[in-house]
């Protein structure tokens, strides 16, 4: 829900969302070791639009979950840790040039506006293998990382899964899209 222009929830969504959310970080300490619920409910009090992310995170199954911290800046990151690829974000295209791309049969939407408009990244390669070392996920189901630039210019897009016990990373054209792919983002509070 947006109040005018500012992304911000109800009192009751941000108390809805945040007993979810600490209900999943008490289920799965092994994602958080050595991080206290207290301080990170505190940094999601003080940081409205962030709040708001995350819920969208949360409501378009994403399952977020703290995964660590960042000594520098003070911030909490979180990435989606539903099992599969998050339902409400499949079936896109890359980007918006590669929905642009598509003659026909185009999604309704592409991964990078997606996540822009919940405020959000796509996770790097680097951290969708490190996601793969706190559990196993997508291994029915594929997510759109971000693509290097050199990569992208060419007409490609990288996704990944975890399959036969080990992580794979492919590329496909930009304009694909699956059933079974979304993408799982990251966001830093």
């Amino acid at each position: 829900m947006m109040k005018g222009n500012k992304k911000e929830l109800t009192q009751q969504q941000k108390k809805e969302l945040l007993e979810v959310v600490k209900q999943r970080f008490n289920k799965n300490m092994n994602r958080h070791k050595n991080i206290e619920w207290m301080s990170v409910e505190v940094r999601l009090d003080a940081n409205i639009e962030k709040l708001w992310s995350l819920n969208e995170m949360e409501r378009t199954g994403g399952e977020p979950d703290v995964v660590g911290y960042d000594a520098n800046t003070g911030n909490y990151i979180f990435y989606d840790c539903s099992e599969e690829s998050p339902k409400g974000r499949r079936s896109c295209c890359y980007d918006r040039d590669g929905l642009d791309a598509r003659k026909e049969f185009k999604p309704e939407n592409n991964a990078i506006d997606m996540a822009t408009n919940m405020g959000i990244e796509l996770l790097t390669e680097t951290q969708y293998r490190e996601l793969q070392k706190l559990g196993h996920f997508d291994s029915k189901t594929s997510s759109w990382i971000k693509t290097p630039s050199n990569i992208r210019k060419l007409g490609g897009a990288l996704f990944a899964d975890y399959r036969y016990g080990n992580v794979f990373v492919y590329h496909n054209s930009a304009p694909s899209y699956y059933a079974a792919r979304g993408f799982r983002g990251w966001l830093m509070v």
